[in-house]
């Protein structure tokens, strides 16, 4: 990795975490990155996943406020997303990828929706956000870990879209603790691929420094950005990677 490569990567890992903090979908940026400086599709993921985690937990820590009196759920999802992330692992390192691949725009796409029908789906559903999560949430956020240890890209709108539809709260406050359960996707998924998988450390060490910087970034803009906007914004970006994973797998 020449000099150059070394600037870039680390700056695709400070746009990443401030966008990882908001919207979730920073690997987006960083995983092309990562094949731009000639990894392999899985050593790109691998390599990804662990590089990223500061960058969540930065800007999972910049947005703590927002987590007060959520710590109960909090433990209970992240056992949840934990669990799931392990399952998600394992197959990528076992099964093929192309079958999977083909569906991820699909997720990715209605995670998009999701986020987009969150006021309309508290109207319908709760009409009050004090209402408890439904019992779904939990295994709805293990089934997203999987998707997390398996891929990972736009995990974040995944998790905004399964929060908000069944465990309903201010946008800020779904947004904090999808940041604090994305850590722990990555973190279990990334133990495994430590072990096993081919990391490139280099690499991994030039995105969390960027991505340690940018999450407090994101986690600043996140707080001023109105909801009603922030949904708009999340939501686009969702539908723009759903449709470029759509063109590379189909």
């Amino acid at each position: 990795m020449d000099p150059l490569q070394a600037t870039l990567l680390a700056g695709a890992g400070l746009v990443a975490g401030a966008v990882n903090t908001i919207a979730g979908a920073g690997s987006l940026l960083t995983f092309p990155a990562l094949l731009g400086i000639g990894l392999s599709p899985l050593a790109a993921n691998v390599t990804n996943c662990l590089g990223v985690i500061p960058g969540s937990a930065s800007g999972a820590y910049g947005m703590r406020q927002e987590l007060r009196g959520q710590r109960p759920l909090l433990v209970r999802l992240s056992v949840w997303v934990g669990a799931g992330s392990l399952v998600g692992a394992v197959l990528l390192l076992a099964l093929p990828g192309g079958a999977f691949d083909r569906v991820v725009p699909v997720l990715v796409g209605a995670a998009g929706l999701l986020v987009l029908a969150q006021p309309l789906v508290i109207a319908r559903t709760r009409r009050d956000e004090s209402h408890p999560p439904s019992p779904g949430t939990g295994p709805a956020i293990g089934a997203v870990g999987i998707y997390s240890g398996y891929f990972g890209a736009a995990q974040g709108v995944m998790l905004i879209g399964a929060l908000g539809m069944l465990a309903p709260a201010p946008l800020r406050r779904v947004n904090a603790l999808k940041n604090v359960i994305a850590v722990t996707a990555n973190g279990v998924a990334g133990a495994v691929y430590a072990l096993v998988a081919p990391v490139d450390w280099l690499a991994v060490l030039l995105l969390a420094l960027g991505s340690a910087c940018g999450g407090p970034i994101g986690a600043l803009l996140a707080k001023r950005i109105p909801p009603g906007p922030l949904r708009i914004g999340i939501a686009a970006v969702a539908l723009t990677v759903a449709v470029r994973l759509a063109i590379n797998a189909w």
